[in-house]
């Protein structure tokens, strides 16, 4: 499988690629918002997105909301990986396309039961 991971924070990155890759995952392309995610879209297909939300330039509900108008993209599996954990932000999300949310801070045992749920 190869992921995009979404994050502006490249510490975030990094965390989120490690723990992917120590439950298998090693096709692991990043991006710094969304901007540089559809851009990195155009030229590769991605199996499975995580997304932060909070980001400049393109926050990762208008990521989301982009990714799901695309007929590529509309049955990808996409999780929201954020500090957004109130109920209003997750209903929002999920109606947006998102298949799963992960409130950071998270466990890898976490993300690899949301990754389970969807893939």
């Amino acid at each position: 499988m190869h992921f995009l991971v979404v994050d502006d924070s490249s510490t975030m990155r990094r965390i989120i690629c490690n723990t992917l890759g120590n439950i298998g995952y090693t096709n692991i392309t990043e991006a710094e918002d969304g901007v540089e995610a559809l851009r990195k879209i155009k030229t590769q297909q991605f199996d499975a997105i995580m997304t932060d939300w909070n980001m400049p330039r393109m926050n990762g509900l208008e990521l989301v909301k982009a990714l799901r108008a695309m007929e590529s993209y509309k049955n990808v599996p996409i999780i929201m990986v954020t500090t957004e954990g109130g109920k209003r932000e997750v209903i929002t999300a999920i109606k947006e396309g998102v298949n799963n949310y992960i409130v950071k801070p998270f466990t890898p045992q976490v993300l690899r039961e949301k990754l389970q749920d969807i893939i």
